[in-house]
């Protein structure tokens, strides 16, 4: 029994609708009654086996396409944990009775995640409801010619629909590779900061549109005796927030060579975000080191607060300068900045929104997840501080959202 008092398997098999489950590998786990009844299948034929051993493809057929397609949506939502709803497919199924007999079939099928605790993809509820009568409905009927006109009208643009869609798919697949090389040619290499270490981490959403507008960047000014550190995040997705997302890292990069503060750095950035298409929006946040001084001096853009993690393991968001994000407001005011000490030991942690923020998720559910994690490997080099963080804080489905992280050991 499941729940109170409430056999949730006796209702899986009762219900009138055809349905099976899937592990992520394409087993069948369980099936229940209508849907052994309308596949002509039996439960040993079914449990246990492999999806397309039990149902391939009418090889009589040379444009069947019903397996391909169906495979692609399932491996869909194995990846991304999201349900897809299918166009109408045709699916010839053999007869049980007759091996080498195939039966012309139509399925309206929905594919739909069930997640293990954890948050990955346990199962797969594969529910399907045929529509080969109303597909071949008409014959005998003085109206059934234009009946099967209708009909074969319905199913050729089902199929229109899934191939444009398949394009779709691929165009953004390859959209989405040419962001992500291109983001990655544009992004600094880490190198060390007057003998300190620093790590930086760049990684992409998980089958998800909203990729390549983060950055990080790090500006050594050794004659000062500071480094600045910053990293933000471009509104968009595509190459198109890549291009923009290269434009403004390099236009940080220069302002902060010459501005006397983060402030300033960011009001320069500001201004020049308003002349470029697709800036709009943007959060930024800059942190100057000054390692002779051992102080911090931030300013942020609408962005997350960067987090310092001192050498006993408490750690302190740096959120007393915060402005909104750039080319928020129509005229230009001057941006605040707030100053911290550090000591030596310390760990500077910079990111973007999303290492913390979750759907349906209070913000300070995300930063109060990310204190606990660096307190637990505050201790440890950056480059194994940094893995923890995203081992930490990414969850079992994938990052929805691209997520930049630096972090710097003061």
């Amino acid at each position: 029994m499941s729940g109170p008092g409430i056999d949730y398997q006796a209702i899986f098999h009762a219900l009138p609708g055809a349905a099976a489950l899937l592990t992520p590998d394409l087993v069948y786990a369980d099936a229940n009654e209508a849907f052994l009844s309308m596949a002509g299948r039996t439960r040993d034929q079914v449990i246990g086996r492999y999806l397309f051993d039990v149902f391939p493809d009418n090889p009589h057929d040379p444009d069947a396409t019903g397996m391909r397609n169906l495979h692609a949506s399932l491996l869909r939502v194995v990846a991304t944990g999201e349900r897809d709803t299918m166009a109408l497919q045709r699916y010839d199924v053999e007869d049980p009775d007759r091996p080498g007999v195939w039966q012309e079939r139509y399925w309206s099928p929905v594919n739909v995640p069930i997640l293990a605790p954890d948050g990955t993809v346990a199962l797969l509820l594969h529910r399907v409801e045929e529509v080969t009568r109303l597909m071949t409905a008409g014959g005998g009927r003085p109206d059934g010619g234009r009946s099967q006109l209708l009909q074969a009208e319905l199913y050729t643009r089902a199929r229109e629909l899934q191939e444009v869609n398949e394009r779709l798919r691929k165009a953004h697949a390859r959209e989405r590779e040419v962001a992500l090389h291109l983001q990655q040619a544009m992004l600094p290499l880490p190198h060390s900061l007057h003998h300190h270490h620093a790590a930086v981490r760049y990684r992409p959403a998980v089958g998800a549109l909203n990729v390549c507008g983060d950055w990080y960047d790090l500006v050594d000014m050794p004659e000062t005796g500071r480094t600045a550190v910053a990293v933000g995040d471009v509104v968009g997705h595509g190459l198109r927030a890549a291009g923009v997302m290269g434009q403004l890292r390099s236009a940080l990069s220069a302002a902060s060579l010459v501005a006397n503060g983060p402030a300033q750095a960011l009001e320069v950035l500001g201004l020049y975000a308003r002349t470029v298409e697709g800036a709009e929006s943007t959060t930024a946040v800059s942190v100057y080191i000054d390692w002779n001084n051992h102080t911090l001096t931030y300013s942020s853009a609408g962005h997350p607060p960067p987090a310092l993690c001192h050498p006993d393991g408490t750690v302190t968001f740096l959120d007393q300068a915060t402005d909104p994000p750039l080319g928020a407001r129509p005229e230009h005011t001057p941006r605040p900045q707030a100053d911290t000490p550090f000591t030596p030991g310390s760990v500077l942690v910079l990111y973007t929104d999303g290492l913390i923020e979750r759907r349906n998720e209070d913000i300070d559910t995300g930063l109060t997840r990310l204190a606990h994690s660096l307190t637990r490997h505050h201790t440890t080099h950056p480059d194994a501080l940094a893995n923890a963080l995203l081992t930490d804080l990414i969850p079992p489905t994938g990052l929805t959202d691209d997520t930049a992280l630096i972090a710097i050991q003061l």
